[in-house]
């Protein structure tokens, strides 16, 4: 068994809230001695741990990577569309794959968690267009979650959007 080998012990699921959509998958990755927390489409995930890892992997889905240095509070969601077709919050329990109501329900958990809007720190990555289509998802979500930003007056200490190429974040709050 080599040292990457990921060891299986008992995890709690963060803070939680009692939010629905809260990333659970989590493993102790023995090679760097943290767990890593797998978010998938539609969750999102809050901790202040200083051993947990926020990993995901991004096509045409944007993650906001988002932390108050202040507290050592932080979290990472993953969101699919800008917003139901329907143009609604979408009040289904699946409601955090999209992006208007996935920025909501992340940052209002951290407010909760003992964050201060004020001293967020917040990364921003994802919206490739990864497939062949006339769908331009990714550049769709890209240009939501800027303008969701901007509308909010939260500042973006940094990016990474758009092309063509997937990513894998490992995001440590």
């Amino acid at each position: 068994m080599s040292g990457a080998t990921a060891l299986l012990k008992p995890a709690d699921a963060g803070i939680d809230n009692g939010a629905n959509a809260v990333a659970t998958r989590k493993f102790f990755d023995a090679a760097s001695a943290c767990w890593m927390v797998k978010v998938f489409p539609g969750e999102f995930f809050v901790t202040s741990k200083t051993d947990e890892v926020l990993v995901t992997v991004l096509g045409s889905c944007v993650s906001a990577c988002i932390r108050d240095s202040r507290t050592g509070v932080g979290g990472m969601n993953h969101f699919m569309l800008p917003h139901s077709h329907a143009g609604k919050w979408a009040g289904d329990l699946q409601s955090t794959r999209f992006g208007n109501f996935a920025m909501e329900k992340l940052i209002n958990e951290l407010m909760k968690a003992g964050c201060s809007r004020d001293s967020l720190e917040i990364k921003v990555f994802g919206g490739g267009n990864v497939t062949d289509t006339s769908n331009a998802i990714g550049t769709e979500n890209s240009e939501f979650i800027l303008r969701y930003l901007e509308a909010e007056g939260l500042r973006c200490v940094a990016q990474d959007l758009g092309g063509q190429l997937p990513r894998r974040i490992h995001y440590t709050p």
